[in-house]
């Protein structure tokens, strides 16, 4: 049985960005680590998108940045600019070159295309099996969702995020490539909270992706209809589809925490790391990363690593009013733009907020539906 100090497995966002910050720690330059991905990270397979302050970990690998966003609905709109944050954009294969550049320069760093099977807690270490072998390591570091318990229960409600998005190149100068579409709601809801989000690079490129968060997926022609729809409501006809891409994000409270152990810790998505009530995680995944980091160097114990703040019941408590009324989200984010300055909804959302600034944005949403999903959680 080969055995490792640490293996990581999943080289998605979060499992490279672990990787990452442990080659470039020298503390860890004679601990023996192990990549495994059922997959080579050699396509430009996906996008990431979050905010963050104008310098930050991966600016070296932006694709583009935005300083100001526009929310849209029919009641509310709202072009601001959103200094000190920026909306950054990152491709999936700048992602992934950089950080395996840095980790082949690692004698003590090895990378195995498998598919894992099983993780197991064996007391003073850990158990990884793959469809090729199996292998021992004092921790195991995994981003690869291994159950669907979280989709069979009924204690936290469950939405996806879903989409499908289209990159495309136009003939003529068309877009504000200073402006990111954070969210339109003018599209037509149909009993669901749907929005477009445009992401212009370039005056002539942009991505369009139609996401929804809601229960049931749709079939890929009802997406791509939308698109269509979305763009000749804007003018936009003579283009060209360069790129496709589509995707789906559980949107949950479902504590994945309880699959940690001493030896094992799950991450991203698979440890709950996605934020419940937007489905974002690249920002999620990079802080906790680095914290991540730290606490090893110290701590022996993973499974005391996660502890529930209070974002984890605001998450809570709004999933359970839009899994309950999923035709009122577009009002609720209306009412939460109109309200509150686009910074403070952002630092909110980052769970840096004071309660103090908590209680006021919490506060400015209709207080009704919010207590009764609080009833329904005490009684």
């Amino acid at each position: 049985m080969q055995k490792y100090d640490y293996i990581i497995t999943g080289m998605g966002a979060s499992g490279l960005m672990f990787a990452y910050r442990l080659v470039s720690d020298p503390y860890f330059d004679d601990h023996s680590i192990l990549l495994i991905d059922k997959v080579s990270k050699d396509q430009n397979d996906r996008t990431w998108c979050y905010w963050d302050l104008t310098d930050g970990d991966w600016d070296a690998i932006l694709h583009k940045r935005w300083d100001n966003i526009y929310f849209g609905s029919t009641t509310y709109k709202e072009h601001t600019a959103i200094l000190p944050y920026q909306y950054k954009m990152i491709q999936g294969k700048d992602f992934y070159d950089f950080i395996l550049k840095k980790i082949a320069s690692k004698t003590n760093v090895s990378i195995a295309k498998e598919t894992l099977v099983a993780l197991n807690e064996k007391g003073s270490y850990a158990e990884v099996v793959t469809d090729q072998t199996t292998y021992q390591a004092g921790k195991v570091f995994n981003s690869v969702i291994l159950s669907d318990a979280y989709k069979k229960q009924q204690q936290f409600p469950l939405l996806n995020q879903h989409f499908l998005g289209w990159f495309i190149k136009t003939e003529t100068d068309i877009f504000d490539d200073q402006e990111a579409t954070f969210m339109d709601f003018t599209v037509d809801q149909k009993g669901n909270t749907r929005f477009m989000y445009v992401l212009p690079t370039s005056k002539r490129e942009a991505l369009f992706e139609y996401t929804l968060f809601s229960e049931d997926l749709l079939e890929e022609k009802e997406y791509e209809e939308a698109i269509v729809s979305y763009l000749e409501s804007k003018g936009i006809k003579n283009y060209q589809i360069v790129e496709k891409e589509k995707g789906c994000i559980p949107m949950t409270s479902y504590e994945f925490k309880k699959f940690n152990s001493t030896n094992i810790i799950h991450m991203g998505t698979a440890g709950g790391w996605t934020k419940a009530s937007t489905g974002y995680t690249f920002a999620i995944s990079s802080k906790k990363t680095k914290r991540l980091v730290a606490y090893i160097k110290g701590n022996t114990d993973l499974s005391k690593f996660e502890k529930r703040t209070r974002f984890w019941y605001y998450d809570l408590l709004f999933l359970d009013v839009l899994y309950k009324n999923n035709d009122f989200g577009h009002r609720l984010f209306s009412i939460l733009f109109r309200k509150n300055d686009s910074r403070k909804i952002l630092k909110f959302l980052d769970e840096e907020t004071t309660l103090w600034e908590e209680i006021k944005i919490t506060t400015s949403l209709p207080n009704l539906l919010f207590l009764k999903a609080l009833w329904r959680r005490l009684f």
